[in-house]
């Protein structure tokens, strides 16, 4: 029977490998921002390495490791066609000027391996179910997670068709996307995100886990949401349009985050 230290310590091997393989092969190509489309495939080597180590696994398990294949699946095509035909993404391509002749090291360090790090916490609640024993039962938990992760799916891939097809209309230089979901928050595509991690953990709480180990699964969705909120998410983005007037009036009047209706524009 796994405990919830092989699940981590199984998990963590797998995925220093994996980003190290990505890490030489973004060396290769020179253009770090391969990392963006590793993170969404990283999580389903997570919970399908979980899910090996696991020799008596619940339907939950297998569910939660589904869950996590739609999602990465779908984020890693979104994210590589996105970028394909691109130059290097303006915060990785920064980053290469910033750190001259210690690019090679800090890029491993501070793109792939912290990245692999985040990844493993993040991946908690799959993880966790997919790896370790347990049952479950039908309950008012279970369903909530389920629904919650099915709303913040269908919320990020909407957000990200919308703004796709805005940017192949070729809009007028300075034209800011504030049409469907982009409406009522300026970040349909995190809030999405976040909220499909937390779906995951109330599937893991569901379980018959123990509630330290659920508890340790908790870390999961707190660290997306605090990743997307204060540190590379929604701070990054908004910062590269401090000086954008049409942006910042979009951001008098809409949302940060959470959906809700837009302030009525002031005319003057």
């Amino acid at each position: 029977m796994n405990n919830i230290s092989d699940v981590i310590t199984t998990v963590g091997a797998v995925i220093l490998f994996y980003m190290t393989a990505w890490f030489l092969y973004a060396t290769m190509k020179k253009r770090n921002d391969v990392a963006d489309t590793a993170w969404g495939l990283g999580f389903i080597v997570a919970a399908i390495t979980a899910l090996s180590i696991n020799v008596d696994r619940s339907y939950t398990a297998y569910f939660v490791v589904l869950l996590t294949t739609i999602w990465g699946l779908r984020l890693a095509v979104h994210i590589a066609t996105r970028n394909r035909r691109k130059n290097e993404d303006f915060r990785y391509a920064q980053w290469r000027k910033d750190w001259g002749k210690f690019f090679i090291v800090r890029s491993y360090f501070q793109v792939f391996i912290l990245q692999g790090v985040l990844l493993v916490l993040v991946s908690l609640p799959v993880t966790i179910t997919a790896g370790m024993q347990h049952s479950v039962s039908a309950s008012a938990w279970l369903a909530a997670g389920i629904i919650l992760w099915i709303f913040g799916f269908i919320f990020e891939t909407i957000g990200d068709l919308q703004l796709r097809r805005f940017i192949a209309s070729k809009p007028a230089k300075g034209t800011i996307m504030k049409t469907g979901l982009w409406r009522y928050t300026r970040h349909p595509n995190y809030f999405g995100e976040v909220t499909q991690w937390w779906g995951l953990w109330l599937i893991c709480a569901s379980t018959n886990l123990s509630l330290t180990t659920k508890m340790i699964a908790l870390v999961g969705p707190l660290t997306i949401t605090i990743l997307i909120l204060f540190v590379s998410g929604v701070p990054l983005l908004e910062k590269k349009y401090l000086k954008d007037k049409n942006y910042q009036a979009y951001a008098k009047r809409t949302p940060k985050f959470f959906p809700w209706n837009p302030r009525k524009e002031v005319v003057k």
